[in-house]
């Protein structure tokens, strides 16, 4: 939020370490509907209750966006998709195209270049997916092996290439003017 904040004229609340800032939305709580923008992280290892799926469904229908990030190869796709066929036992997950409209709502983001995890750069194959509701809104933006979250975390540290936070923030301030006008 520190960057969106920086870069855009959106008025959010920064994330702190301590404990402040920010917030933490589970799906069992009425407050997630507060929100017209969720972000999950590590959704390889999701384990969602069947209420969780469908209060997460019901958010995405009712106009909510989720974005998700930071997680990699085919055992943790496998774990994410087995929990979005329950939130979604009706729709596919697609590839985005180049020209989809995510892609070039402020920023043309023609660069489809991995984001690495502070860890370095890894061999899987980047790939921006989502799943689409009935008029062809992105509900879920799906950043599969890629960590755009570490990009922005780390984005003070001298050991994270600042071109690699630079194309993440372009993404994240794309993102959220996509979800916050669809």
């Amino acid at each position: 939020m520190q960057g969106i904040n920086r870069l855009t004229r959106v008025h959010g609340e920064p994330v702190e370490y301590d404990g402040t800032g920010g917030r933490l939305i589970t799906l069992d709580n009425d407050r997630v509907f507060d929100y017209p923008w969720l972000y999950a992280v590590e959704v390889g290892h999701w384990e969602l209750s069947d209420a969780e799926a469908r209060r997460l469904r019901e958010y995405l229908d009712r106009g909510g966006f989720l974005m998700v990030d930071d997680f990699w190869g085919e055992y943790e796709w496998s774990v994410f998709m087995e929990s979005l066929r329950r939130v979604f036992p009706d729709k596919e997950v697609v590839d985005l195209p180049e020209d989809h409209e995510l892609l070039h709502v402020l920023y043309d983001l023609d660069q489809r270049t991995q984001i690495p995890g502070i860890g370095g750069m890894r061999y899987e194959t980047p790939r921006w997916r989502g799943v689409l509701d009935d008029d062809g809104r992105l509900m879920v933006a799906i950043n599969f092996n890629m960590d755009m979250g570490d990009a922005w975390e780390h984005a003070d540290n001298p050991r994270y290439p600042e071109p690699m936070t630079a194309l993440a923030y372009k993404f994240a301030v794309n993102y959220l003017i996509y979800a916050m006008t669809h």
